[in-house]
C-alpha cells in the first residue's frame, strides 16, 4: 500500500467563517487525532487531498510543523451538491497496527442465465494492518445458479485481515429475473368492447325522447 505525502499547516481559528476562507483559499479544514495525542486541527491542500482521497483507505503522510505522521481518512464531509471538500478528520496510526475499516466489496463475473444479483453488502468491516489495507474484495458469481448464496464469512480475505462484520451477513444472493406478465389478449378485447356497447344503449336510450319532442 502506498503512502500518499501530504503537507499541513496547523489552524487556530474554527467556526464556520473561518472554515469558509479556508475553503476559498482551496483548503481544506481537518482534525489529526488518535494515539492519545490532543487532536490537532489542521489544514490541508484542498487539490492535493482530493486526488489522495481517490484511493479508499488511502495512507496518508502527514508532513506537520517538520514532523511526520502516518494516517488515515476516518470521516469525509463534502458539499451533498458540488461535491467539493469541506472537512476531513484523520485518525494517526502506527506501522504494525492493526485498524478498522470498511473495504469495498466487489462482484465479478455472470451468473447462469435467466438469473441476477442482488448484492446486499456494499463494503466489509475488518481489522487490517494499517500499513497494508486492501482496496477492495472480490467476489466471483460466474455460472452460480439461482437461489445461491454468498455469506461474508465465505469471502476470501488476505493473510493477516480479520472479519469485523457478522459472518452469517448475507453479501450476495443470486436470483431469478422478474418475469412480466404479459396481458390477456381476451381480456382485451372484452373491455375495448364495452365502452363501445355503452355508447350504443345511450343511443337507444335517447331516440324515444328526441320522437316525443
Amino acid at each position: 500500500m502506498a503512502e500518499v505525502k501530504i503537507s499541513a499547516e496547523s489552524r487556530s481559528e474554527f467556526g464556520k467563517g473561518a472554515a469558509r476562507r479556508i475553503r476559498r483559499d482551496h483548503k481544506v479544514p481537518g482534525v489529526l487525532y488518535g494515539h492519545g495525542q490532543d487532536p490537532k486541527h489542521i489544514t490541508l491542500p484542498g487539490h492535493d487531498l482530493m486526488l489522495a482521497l481517490k484511493t479508499a483507505n488511502v495512507l496518508l503522510s502527514i508532513d506537520l510543523d517538520g514532523k511526520n505522521e502516518l494516517a488515515i481518512p476516518k470521516d469525509v464531509q463534502r458539499d451533498p451538491i458540488r461535491g467539493v471538500l469541506e472537512h476531513v478528520d484523520l485518525l494517526i496510526v502506527k506501522r504494525g497496527e492493526k485498524v478498522k475499516v470498511e473495504v469495498a466489496l466487489n462482484v465479478t463475473g455472470e451468473p447462469v442465465p435467466d438469473a441476477m444479483v442482488a448484492q446486499e453488502l456494499n463494503t466489509l468491516e475488518v481489522m487490517a494492518e494499517a500499513t497494508h489495507i486492501p482496496s477492495a474484495f472480490e467476489v466471483d458469481i460466474t455460472g452460480r445458479p439461482i437461489g445461491s448464496q454468498v455469506l461474508a464469512k465465505e469471502i476470501d480475505l488476505p493473510t493477516g485481515v480479520e472479519l469485523v462484520t457478522d459472518p452469517e451477513h448475507l453479501a450476495v444472493n443470486i436470483i431469478p429475473v422478474p418475469v412480466t406478465a404479459e396481458p390477456d389478449a381476451e381480456g382485451e378485447a372484452a373491455e375495448g368492447e364495452a365502452p363501445a356497447a355503452e355508447a350504443a344503449a345511450e343511443a337507444e336510450g335517447d331516440a324515444p325522447a328526441e320522437a316525443a319532442e
